[in-house]
């Protein structure tokens, strides 16, 4: 019964994915992040060495525990870890195997434009943040989305994107991340996926109950120890291909623009094939735009809301250019190369996007390591993801249903944890691609229409404006 709902659903979710991803995400991302870097005069680019100082001058893996919400440290830890998951090696794997080499370029430029972009979202869930009478803060995009609309307009954008988020990265995305470990762990150590859904449910429930602060001192040690140990890998495997290095990078930007020589096809149609799958992976990998990240960043005791705004730049900064950027190059310098197995872009039977990392790094490592290694690694990039969007899915389900429905929310996520190790792969994708696409919309409305609060904010921008 499961396979056929499955057989059924795919054809319908794929092609409204198609449409979207085509025909407006790709439009409303870079749109709204050239809007932002003009506006701002291209914060990401002039406030880029502030914000490094900002994260890595007084960078400290114990924030210690904070009365209400988190250090600023803690905050983009939380964000960079939703933002760090399947999407960086399972979503880059598929933009390539799809797209072409050339979609890691669409990437690098929807991260560019995105890094504007997150800066007026950080800045926003601060200016826009409410404490409760406990002392939690609540802040996100529908609180953002309710300040640029009033009345029942902005109530219907807010409730949507709340109703998105929920389904998108608190039930369905966190179904990806859990697909991604059982796959990956039974294809390195032969364990049943189901016996790894058992476990994550019994962690991640643990760390659900204890709420943001718990979240926040496990967000805050992950996240650099688990980003170090990818980059550690990853740089050995380049350091051994070193001489493929050149013919990598000149690989991304040929197949950016001519795509139909890797992919096959009409150029129309492999070049449009090429940018989606770079919005659309890129979307799900750096988060920019999405409205998933603000949720963290409202988090933040800081009292400038620019601060808070050029860390959460670095997120995008260290997801994207650093972490994807790194996963690529090693699937490219030894599976795209002369003497790789994807060498005239057909993809051999048992290629596909959840082993094909495995399959890179085990061309040097071996491929019992190399599968292991990227196990452990997916291991602990999904599960920190899954503990940041259930965070996200908790706010907005706190901001339709009140906190007595916190509880009911929190079993239901932990079942599709369990859920997404037994399911089909791709169905669980794209059902999270259609809910992700579908959050973008309203997200994006509200940045349009509130940029001048941003703007008034920027440093070096808004001082001119006061004057």
């Amino acid at each position: 019964m499961l396979a056929s709902l499955e057989n059924v659903l795919y054809p319908v979710v794929a092609n409204i994915n198609t449409y979207l991803s085509n025909y407006i995400l790709v439009f409303l991302l870079i749109g709204v992040g050239l809007w932002y870097s003009i506006r701002t005069r291209f914060v990401q680019v002039r406030c880029f060495g502030e914000g490094m100082k900002k994260v890595f001058g007084n960078l400290s893996l114990h924030g210690g525990r904070q009365e209400s919400g988190m250090t600023s440290f803690q905050a983009l830890a939380t964000a960079i870890a939703a933002q760090v998951g399947t999407g960086n090696i399972v979503g880059a794997s598929g933009a390539i195997l799809t797209g072409g080499p050339g979609a890691i370029f669409w990437m690098w430029v929807i991260a560019f434009f995105g890094m504007a972009t997150i800066y007026a979202e950080a800045t926003l869930a601060i200016k826009t943040r409410v404490t409760d009478e406990e002392g939690n803060i609540h802040g996100g995009p529908v609180y953002y989305i309710t300040t640029a609309f009033k009345g029942a307009f902005g109530k219907f954008l807010a409730g949507f994107f709340a109703v998105a988020i929920i389904l998108a990265l608190g039930f369905m995305g966190c179904m990806v991340q859990s697909n991604s470990i059982g796959s990956t762990f039974q294809t390195a150590f032969g364990i049943p996926s189901w016996i790894v859904g058992v476990v994550l449910v019994v962690i991640c429930g643990f760390i659900f109950l204890g709420g943001v602060q718990r979240l926040a001192a496990v967000t805050e040690k992950v996240v650099p120890v688990m980003a170090a140990i990818f980059l550690v890998g990853g740089l050995v495997v380049l350091i051994a291909r070193i001489q493929y290095l050149p013919a990598t990078f000149a690989m991304i930007f040929k197949y950016a623009f001519q795509p139909q020589a890797i992919i096959g096809g009409g150029f129309g149609y492999a070049i449009k094939t090429a940018i989606s799958q770079g919005a659309k992976r890129g979307l799900f990998s750096n988060e920019a735009g999405m409205g998933s990240t603000p949720h963290a960043h409202a988090q933040a005791n800081v009292t400038d809301p620019h601060d808070q705004g050029v860390v959460a730049m670095i997120g995008v900064f260290m997801d994207t250019f650093v972490v994807l950027t790194l996963n690529a190059l090693v699937i490219i310098s030894t599976l795209y190369t002369p003497d790789g197995i994807l060498a005239t872009g057909a993809i051999p039977e048992g290629i596909g996007k959840a082993n094909l990392a495995q399959t890179a790094f085990g061309t040097v490592f071996g491929s019992s390591l190399g599968a292991a290694f990227v196990a452990i690694c997916l291991f602990f990039f999904a599960f920190s993801t899954v503990l940041s969007w259930n965070l996200f899915g908790k706010i907005n389900t706190i901001y339709l249903f009140g906190k007595k429905s916190v509880v009911v929310y929190s079993v239901i996520a932990l079942v599709f944890i369990f859920l997404g190790t037994v399911m089909s792969n791709d169905l669980v994708w794209e059902l999270t691609d259609m809910f992700n696409n579908l959050m973008v919309i309203p997200n994006a409305i509200a940045l349009f229409a509130l940029t001048d609060m941003v703007v008034k904010s920027t440093h070096g921008v808004g001082d001119q404006l006061k004057k």
